[in-house]
């Protein structure tokens, strides 16, 4: 039986934020099937799954600087896992660059027919040039992305894709963001002092491409006709005061439900093209009605409008304008019904074991 090897240039459990290894932690956490992870040694290491860790001693730093070989590590402790006559799944997480070395360190041992090297990719757009690219897609034996939005613009980019494909959802623990009731909400509102006040809130990290400072402008404008209106924003803070904002900076990962919870209306302004949107998923699950960027892989986590309102023009600051406002006005909203497991994390573990099986099959 083939076995599975997670190559991860993070180290797992990672003891930062991080949206895979946080469901890869899940992943591991419950019935899967990795055999080893290869990466730098964690805080605290899993039982449920073997390990050959990168060293890290000054002499590997030496030799990886003078060679020019970044990923010498990599190779060294894939070595000391591979046997020759065995068959092998290689999981690569976003790591572009630790391809060619790995296809050429396979085809030198002799050991690229006995593995399938399996690539996830968490961005949405092509990362690599039509041309340019093809050697990557020739290298790889599937490429797992986010959306079914992203194959299409990898379809559409590249002449050549010499590569299976497949679509894996993100998922999050459903147990920790889920919906609570209208009592319970009126009882955090109160805690946090926005009893009978529309809520909204932002949660990202605070970068340009987030669209932080695009949506307080909005707000500004919003807040000054709406008084009974306030803005939670989860992950930045600013030196000067909105009024009608709190900024609460960073918050522990196990604290960020009763936020989404105790909000109305999650607003995720993107100006890039996401993968996904983890914390859209997050709020969706939470209660939230949801406002977001028609970029990415955004619309297809929406179901194009199913599940949410979508800015076809996300650059445009009326149109963000305007979506606030018909939520504010709006009577009574529609009640959007999350299914319990959709972007859950046991719908993706289920995708990741179909993923693998599906690999297996193929020896």
């Amino acid at each position: 039986m083939a076995q599975v090897i997670l190559v991860s240039q993070f180290p797992l459990p990672y003891s930062k934020t991080g949206s895979w290894t946080t469901i890869y932690y899940n992943y591991l956490s419950n019935n899967h099937q990795i055999n080893y992870i290869i990466c730098q040694k964690p805080e605290h290491v899993l039982n449920t799954v073997k390990y050959q860790f990168i060293s890290e001693n000054i002499v590997a730093k030496i030799k990886r600087k003078f060679f020019k070989k970044p990923y010498l590590g990599y190779l060294k402790a894939l070595n000391e896992v591979i046997k020759k006559d065995n068959k092998y799944i290689i999981q690569i997480v976003d790591n572009f660059g630790i391809i060619n070395p790995l296809q050429k360190f396979l085809v030198e041992k002799g050991l690229r027919e006995n593995c399938q090297v399996q690539f996830f990719y968490h961005g949405f757009p092509p990362y690599l040039e039509n041309f340019r690219g093809r050697w990557f897609f020739e290298s790889i034996d599937e490429m797992i992305l986010l959306t079914h939005d992203s194959y299409k613009v990898h379809k559409d980019t590249y002449t050549t894709l010499p590569c299976k494909f497949s679509v894996l959802h993100n998922g999050i623990n459903t147990n920790q963001f889920h919906k609570i009731s209208s009592a319970e909400k009126i009882i955090l509102k109160k805690q946090f002092d926005l009893k009978d006040k529309k809520v909204f809130i932002w949660c990202s990290k605070d970068l340009p491409k987030k669209g932080l400072n695009f949506i307080l402008e909005v707000w500004k404008k919003i807040h000054v006709q709406n008084k009974n209106t306030a803005l939670l924003v989860v992950g930045a803070t600013r030196n000067y005061q909105i009024e009608g904002v709190q900024f609460l900076g960073k918050i522990p990962n196990n604290e960020l439900p009763k936020y989404y919870q105790m909000a109305d209306c999650y607003l995720f302004p993107t100006l890039c093209h996401e993968g996904f949107g983890m914390s859209l998923i997050e709020a969706l699950h939470s209660g939230c009605y949801c406002i977001a960027s028609a970029i990415g892989g955004v619309p297809e986590v929406l179901q194009y409008g199913k599940l949410g309102r979508l800015i076809q023009n996300p650059h445009f600051q009326e149109e963000w304008e305007h979506a606030v406002l018909d939520f504010l006005n709006q009577e009574e909203m529609e009640e959007v019904i999350i299914p319990d497991n959709l972007y859950s994390a046991q719908s993706w573990n289920s995708g990741m074991d179909k993923i693998i099986e599906n690999a297996k099959n193929r020896f």
